[in-house]
């Protein structure tokens, strides 16, 4: 049998919550939400596991302040040594307070640079990568939840289509896969 899978839109998102709450305790899997937000609290609802983006943001933290350290070092004590303000050259350390903004600034960068391309690599949306969005109206003001019959084994693809116009949807769509 042919893996199928099941589209159903939402006007909205409370709506779709709901249907979603509904599904999830007579126990179907919900694959995927598709929204042109984030709905707050669905993540929960559908089973999807917290990220750890917070741990790449802090590595990324610490990359940018790795390096805003050493080119700090390098450009201003060892490769060309200045005098500023009359603060010795010899020694970072005794320097270290007035590249504190430069080092927190540089930082910030790096970590949110970081951040942006781990995003985006993470949702497959880097320019050039095929888009697996459903339908071109969820990032406008429809909410698509996706359903797969193979993920729903213990119940028929009717089943399954009656639960879900159940919940409220405005429309309904199946494909072979």
């Amino acid at each position: 049998m042919a893996d199928r899978v099941i589209y159903a839109m939402y006007d909205d998102d409370e709506v779709l919550k709901d249907g979603a709450k509904m599904l999830v305790a007579k126990g179907v899997k919900v694959e995927e939400v598709f929204s042109p937000f984030p709905i707050h609290g669905i993540d929960p609802i559908i089973g999807i596991e917290e990220t750890r983006l917070g741990i790449f943001a802090f590595l990324y933290g610490l990359i940018g302040l790795t390096l805003a350290t050493l080119g700090m070092w390098f450009m201003m004590i060892n490769d060309w040594p200045m005098n500023i303000g009359g603060k010795p050259s010899f020694s970072y350390l005794e320097n270290m307070m007035s590249f504190i903004p430069i080092t927190f600034e540089f930082t910030v960068l790096c970590a949110a640079h970081g951040m942006a391309i781990t995003y985006l690599i993470a949702n497959r949306t880097l320019p050039g990568m095929k888009a697996t969005n459903p339908d071109p109206r969820t990032t406008d003001d429809k909410f698509v939840m996706e359903l797969r019959t193979s993920q729903n084994t213990q119940f028929s693809a009717d089943e399954l289509e009656t639960m879900v116009k159940s919940t409220g949807i405005v429309e309904f769509e199946q494909k072979d896969i």
